[in-house]
C-alpha cells in the first residue's frame, strides 16, 4: 500500500509547525530523492531531548496518536519512555502512518545523523532528509527483504547523483 502524499504532507506540516527537530529516514527519504519506490509511511529520527519530547508528546496526543501494532485493540499511546529510548514505535495518527525510531542502524541517534542529513523543501516546508548513502548503509544494515529490494534503485540513484556532481 502506498503512503497517501496529502496525510504525509499533512504529517510533516504538523511536525514543523509543532518545531519538532527530526529527520526524514526510510522509503519516504528514498522517496523524496527521487528514488521510484512506494513506502506506507513516514519514517523519522527524532531528537531526543527533553523539550522535543514533549513537543511531540505533545503533537501525538492532538493527532490521536495510537500504537499501530497492537493486536489486542487497546488503543494504547505513546509515552514518554517510547520516545526517550532506543526502539522504534509505529503509530497511526488521524493523518496517517508515523514511525518514530529512536534510533537506527547500530545506534544512531538524531544527532550521530545531523552530519549525514541535508535540509530539502522551499520555505514553506523544509525537512531534513537522511543523505542517499547514509540511507543505503542503513537498508544493507537491516537485512530485511524489503531493504534488499529497494536497495539497487538507491544505489543506482546514488551514482546518478555522484554523476551529476561530477558535470
Amino acid at each position: 500500500m502506498a503512503a497517501d502524499v496529502e496525510s504525509i504532507r499533512g504529517l510533516v506540516h504538523r511536525l514543523i509547525v509543532a518545531r519538532i527537530d527530526f529527520i526524514v529516514v526510510g522509503g519516504m527519504a528514498a522517496v523524496l530523492r527521487g528514488v521510484p519506490i512506494m513506502t506506507a509511511d513516514l519514517d523519522i529520527v527524532h531528537s531526543r531531548s527533553p523539550d522535543n519530547v514533549d513537543r511531540l508528546l505533545a503533537l501525538l496526543a492532538d493527532l490521536d496518536a495510537q500504537l499501530r501494532f497492537d493486536l489486542a485493540n487497546r488503543k494504547l499511546r505513546p509515552g514518554r519512555a517510547h520516545l526517550s529510548g532506543s526502539g522504534h514505535v509505529n503509530l497511526m495518527t488521524s493523518l496517517g502512518p508515523l514511525d518514530l525510531l529512536c534510533e537506527v542502524g547500530d545506534g544512531l541517534g538524531y544527532e550521530d545523523l545531523i552530519a549525514d542529513s541535508e535540509w530539502m523543501g522551499d520555505d514553506d516546508m523544509r525537512i531534513r532528509v537522511v543523505s542517499l548513502p547514509r540511507l543505503i548503509q542503513l537498508k544493507t544494515a537491516a537485512g530485511r527483504a524489503k531493504d534488499r529490494f529497494v536497495l539497487p534503485m538507491l544505489i543506482a540513484a546514488a551514482e546518478e547523483s555522484s554523476g551529476d556532481n561530477e558535470k
